[in-house]
């Protein structure tokens, strides 16, 4: 009997000496359900520093590898375990393939990697979307995939996602007409379309198809899991006239409608971030840049969660949806991971 509660107080004594989890102050939970997805004892990783503006993160599963880009600096970088983070593609957006300003956002942002494993990059310098090898390269031989709509050349092709079926959906917002001393757009002859469009481009046909034209400044884009729907991220002031929005759009009708505003978290949260970049986790949840840092907002559009990068620009996962990567903006320049569940 004596062992036995001894027994039962070493027991005791090693289970309260056991330091409790604390709960990441960073992670706030609207929805409970979310934390599924979700570890709210997690905590968010610096990987990499004092980059310029980085942004368009995409995992290679291949190399195990992060790959992601300094727009200001014009060109794509790597980050893994082993070797931290290194030059990768340069120059990576802006190769004097098109006409444009010659200063401002010109240098690559949105990328996805095909099933041939080949890197398919946003480019706002060369004002198309172009693909290459996914090899380290300081004199890179791009690929035009697209540049033009019904002959008039693209604006600066931001973020894009591809499709079961290899089809490429991408915004084009006039990035690459920005004046970062005005912080507006500006009037130009080398601009050709009057409107910021996003887009379809079927692989097989090579044909480019308007999904819209009414999304003022049409940013980051993601598909729902069942690929029946799109969204686009709309950017408000300065970019836009109108307020920031998440829409949804119905593929096989084309009709769309206002998913998500959070007027709440705007008013909150005066922090000068906007619905950037996104990415759509397998349970159909979305995964966007805004106000406070990440949201996350269901396929219904309510908010789940928000995890407080600081201002960020841009989300993905790697293939197993193990761990969540952010990219940061010109005034927290960083790139980070948080472990999922």
């Amino acid at each position: 009997m004596k062992k036995s509660y001894y027994l039962f107080l070493s027991i005791l004594f090693i289970f309260c000496s056991q330091p409790k989890k604390k709960i990441n102050p960073k992670i706030e939970i609207f929805d409970n359900s979310i934390e599924s997805i979700i570890d709210v004892f997690s905590k968010i990783e610096v990987l990499a520093d004092s980059i310029t503006l980085p942004e368009g993160p995409v995992w290679d599963k291949q190399s195990k590898s992060l790959l992601f880009v300094d727009v200001a600096q014009n060109k794509i970088l790597r980050w893994n375990e082993e070797y931290g983070v290194n030059d990768f593609i340069s120059p990576g957006g802006n190769t004097g393939y098109a006409p444009n300003l010659g200063e401002g956002l010109l240098g690559p942002n949105g990328m996805v990697i095909n099933e041939e494993g080949k890197l398919i990059v946003c480019q706002h310098g060369d004002r198309r979307i172009a693909m290459i090898n996914n090899n380290e390269s300081s004199n890179p031989d791009f690929e035009t995939v697209v540049d033009n709509y019904n002959g008039k050349r693209l604006n600066s092709p931001n973020d894009l996602i591809i499709s079961s079926d290899g089809s490429i959906f991408f915004t084009d917002p006039p990035f690459s007409f920005f004046d970062l001393n005005t912080f507006s757009f500006v009037d130009s002859e080398l601009r050709e379309l009057d409107f910021n469009g996003v887009y379809k481009l079927d692989i097989n046909s090579n044909k480019i198809s308007l999904i819209s034209k009414d999304i003022e400044v049409p940013n980051g884009i993601g598909i729902s899991p069942d690929e029946k729907f799109l969204y686009v991220n709309k950017m408000g002031p300065p970019f836009s006239n109108s307020s920031s929005k998440i829409i949804k759009i119905d593929l096989e009708t084309l009709e769309s409608k206002i998913l998500y505003e959070g007027v709440d978290m705007f008013q909150k949260y005066k922090d000068g971030s906007d619905f950037d970049g996104m990415a759509i986790h397998s349970s159909g949840n979305i995964f966007t840049s805004g106000p406070g840092g990440l949201l996350v907002i269901s396929p219904e559009g309510e908010l789940k969660a928000r995890i407080d990068f600081a201002h960020i620009t841009n989300c993905t996962f790697d293939d197993e949806e193990k761990y969540l990567y952010a990219t940061g903006f010109i005034d927290n320049p960083k790139v980070y991971r948080i472990k999922l569940k």
